[in-house]
């Protein structure tokens, strides 16, 4: 029995270097696979690249219906139709616009009742891109959206959500 195990050691190893032997070792001219560690690696570059495009820009081509989608993860804890109930977070019905920790029925943070002020494009865009660096303290649980462009497509949509849109941003 001993033997079989080391005949079969034996085996993998003269396989294995074979192997090694064989393969060709040059490095790739492209990542056919992505690994996510080098993805993510790489990501703070594009997120600085759409970072130095204006928000107004980015707004102007942003698309709604790709933000319906990034509002999927919005609606786990808030509710977007027009009437409708808090949930964890408050109702986002007509949020662009409005005073910020205004809704009735819903009891927000002392941070971020303490702000003031409305949520326009830009305060939004900031509250999403990180909502613990933005108020820090608020009851707030999501990590925020990294990407420039999705908070524009996720903007764009919920501009829809009202029945008098705010208007956008003048680009500069």
């Amino acid at each position: 029995m001993a033997a079989s195990v080391l005949v079969a050691g034996l085996i993998f190893m003269s396989i294995s270097v074979g192997v090694d032997e064989v393969l060709h070792k040059e490095p790739l001219e492209k990542v056919v696979y992505p690994v996510p560690a080098l993805e993510m690696a790489a990501a703070p570059a594009e997120a600085e690249s759409e970072a130095a495009v204006p928000l107004a820009v980015l707004l102007v081509g942003a698309d709604p219906q790709s933000g319906r989608k990034v509002a999927k993860k919005c609606a786990a804890c808030h509710d977007l139709s027009q009437g409708g109930k808090h949930k964890i977070g408050p109702n986002l019905w007509d949020i662009v616009g409005s005073a910020r920790a205004s809704r009735e029925g819903f009891s927000y943070s002392g941070t971020l009742s303490g702000l003031g002020g409305a949520w326009t494009y830009g305060e939004l865009d900031a509250f999403l891109a990180s909502p613990k660096a933005y108020a820090p303290g608020n009851k707030m649980t999501f990590p925020g959206l990294k990407k420039p462009a999705q908070r524009a497509d996720l903007l764009a949509f919920l501009r829809t959500l009202s029945e008098n849109p705010q208007p956008l941003p003048a680009a500069e």
